[in-house]
């Protein structure tokens, strides 16, 4: 066996004819040389990082293969690809490659399928960002200029606008009534009842407004 590996056929062939094989296959198949002088006092040899089990299967697959079919794999590319093929290993990753394409394949398949439903979604967001949308923010946007209005209407300043733009016309209204009474446009009872009620509520307008002008609003 150790004659196989340090044989002339194998030196004859030459560093290209096997330059096709896997990097773990070269650091193996060196590694199993015996140890000569000048590469016992060179440096160590990088490991393949092979798993134990994995090694022992394939070791296993290779130890009961005549010298001749041991060199047929190391020369002949297809012998070696047909020899990985059948490992256990290769096959077990072979189906989870083949499982993980079908699955791959059946979600791009489920993906077209729910391609126009997707594609009629956008059709109908689209559509309520340019109508529904659009009316929703001009409606917010009327809201939104009312709630200033009364806001900016039932304000401190505003109230006691009113309040006084009301003492001063219940003000008026019975300077008026009592200018009627002067001119006989209306007799002393009709006018006292009418004048009694203009004036109480002038006091109360004007106490009112007194009490919000000097409360802290």
């Amino acid at each position: 066996m150790f004659k196989f590996w340090g044989s002339q056929d194998q030196q004859s062939q030459g560093g290209s004819s096997q330059s096709w094989y896997p990097p773990s296959v070269m650091n193996s198949s060196s590694s199993s040389r015996p140890a000569t002088p000048a590469s016992s006092s060179g440096s160590p040899r990088p490991s393949s990082h092979i798993p134990p089990a994995e090694a022992a299967g394939t070791i296993a697959s290779l130890k009961d293969k005549s010298v001749d079919e041991l060199r047929k794999l190391l020369s002949d590319k297809d012998a070696y690809q047909q020899f990985l093929q059948s490992l256990d290993q290769v096959k077990i990753q072979n189906n989870l490659k083949d499982e993980l394409s079908k699955e791959n394949l059946q979600l791009a398949e489920e993906n077209l399928q729910k391609e126009p439903r997707i594609m009629e979604l956008r059709n109908q967001c689209r559509i309520i960002r340019t109508t529904e949308l659009a009316t929703a923010s001009e409606k917010l946007n009327e809201l939104e200029k009312q709630k200033e209005e009364m806001l900016k209407l039932n304000s401190p300043a505003s109230l006691l606008q009113r309040i006084q733009e009301s003492v001063n016309q219940t003000d008026e209204e019975s300077e008026n009534l009592h200018q009627q009474l002067l001119d006989k446009e209306i007799d002393l009872a009709a006018f006292l009842q009418k004048y009694k009620k203009l004036r109480t509520t002038y006091h109360k307008r004007t106490l009112i407004h007194l009490a919000a002008k000097t409360s802290n609003i």
